[in-house]
């Protein structure tokens, strides 16, 4: 297919998800279902007008899938309720580290014991399938930057950070890359210091350039900023430091964005609840309270918000569309739909039970966090990754059609059942 049909592909696509918004949010279904739609029927399983093959074309895919998770990190880290409180971040910390675990461990045995994987492919396998996706899961994540919804709050997609050691642990396993001997510098540098490390230099950046930024915004005369490019800049900036050093970059790029929220609310002297959290609404700096027009201070967390918000519904069209493209019904075998019959019913609600035991959380709160565990760009960007470190071709060639079905599988799923179940739970709350 050539570039022109391309264009007037996605085109067709974006004009028809805008022009269809309001339609589509009274859907009983996601937008992500049509973008798969449409690649399905002009992929190799029906029409074959175009195909996209994720083994030739890893790099690009690698590439692709890498910005749309940053950016919806990025977004996903701003939204989060700030200050931070243990007892507030106690469920979503417990599910990105405790619960991933654990998934990644059922997986992994279901891999060796079940589908006969060896024991490395079985360990990557469950590392590309655990992580949730920040950027198909917005119908239950977080909305806006102070949101206080502790279900969309305990599905923040901070866990496509934590998966990347089981990745490598895996690659390890299988000789792809050296994790030094019994796996001790996978747990000393890959585990321990890429996520003290991308803490670290994420909250130090985020810090730093809302400090920055509000200096200058401050000084007089009044110095504009584009806030924009100035959130672009850091997510590239704070990804590649991480990177430099060691350490986990998405991560680090989700921590700078709460840094920075945090930061700008704190210097924007924002009140507090009575949990304790900042309100955003009412930030007012001392210049603006006793201005005549009363108008909160801009920031670059709130003002660069909503062009990532356009960047990810992008993303998520092309990649989705180039999903369909990837995927032939008519080559699916069966282990690919018991792998995700076993993720979605027993290994993503017992390891988040599992995980959970202990907090504040009610029952029904942890089976529907339980049943909302999409799969989707995180874990086609963590397959690319594995493909480009040099798997071997027939390994990532049974990795491919298992993970790719069930990211498939995950969208169509999940994407039919999260407004019904979400509808019921905000008129239970009514």
């Amino acid at each position: 297919m050539n570039t022109t049909v391309w264009f007037l592909l996605v085109g067709c696509l974006m004009l028809a998800r805008g022009l269809a918004a309001t339609t589509i949010s009274k859907s009983p279904f996601t937008s992500a279902i049509v973008y798969l739609g449409a690649g399905i029927l002009m992929g190799p399983t029906l029409l074959n007008i175009f195909g996209f093959d994720p083994k030739l074309q890893s790099a690009l895919l690698e590439v692709l899938t890498q910005i749309a998770l940053l950016i919806s990190l990025f977004s996903a880290g701003i939204k989060m309720p700030v200050p931070f409180k243990r007892q507030r971040w106690d469920a979503p910390l417990r599910l990105a580290w405790l619960s991933m675990s654990l998934t990644v461990g059922l997986v992994a045995l279901f891999g060796y014991y079940v589908l006969q994987l060896p024991a490395g492919a079985a360990v990557l396998l469950g590392g590309i399938l655990a992580p949730t996706d920040p950027v198909l899961a917005t119908d239950v994540q977080v909305r806006h930057a102070g949101d206080k919804d502790q279900l969309r709050f305990t599905l923040a997609g901070m866990n496509d950070g934590s998966a990347f050691p089981f990745v490598m642990l895996g690659l390890g396993m299988l000789g792809v890359v050296d994790t030094g001997a019994h796996h001790v510098r996978w747990l000393l540098v890959d585990v321990l210091w890429a996520t003290a490390g991308a803490v670290l230099v994420g909250v130090a950046a985020g810090a730093l350039v809302a400090r920055l930024s509000w200096r200058l915004r401050g000084s007089d005369p009044k110095h504009e900023i584009m806030d924009d490019l100035v959130g672009l800049g850091m997510i590239a900036v704070v990804y590649a430091l991480a990177t430099l050093f060691k350490a986990s970059g998405f991560l680090a790029v989700f921590f700078a964005a709460v840094a920075l929220r945090q930061s700008e609310l704190v210097l924007a002297g924002a009140p507090k609840d009575r949990h304790g959290l900042m309100e955003p609404d009412t930030a007012k700096s001392e210049s603006a309270r006793t201005s005549e027009t009363h108008e909160a201070p801009l920031t670059v967390s709130t003002e660069s918000l909503v062009f990532k918000e356009h960047l990810e519904r992008l993303s998520e069209l092309t990649l989705v569309l180039l999903l369909g493209g990837m995927i032939s019904l008519k080559s699916i075998q069966w282990d690919a739909l018991w792998t995700a019959l076993f993720l979605f019913v027993v290994a993503r609600p017992l390891s988040v039970f599992a995980g959970l035991i202990g907090s504040d959380t009610s029952l029904r709160m942890r089976a529907m966090t339980g049943w909302f565990g999409v799969r989707g760009i995180g874990s086609i960007y963590y397959l690319m990754f594995a493909i480009e470190a040099g798997l071997a071709p027939e390994v990532a060639a049974q990795l491919t059609r298992i993970a790719l079905f069930v990211v498939m599988l995950s969208i169509l799923v999940h994407g039919f059942s999260v407004k019904p179940l979400m509808d019921s739970v905000w008129r239970r709350r009514r």
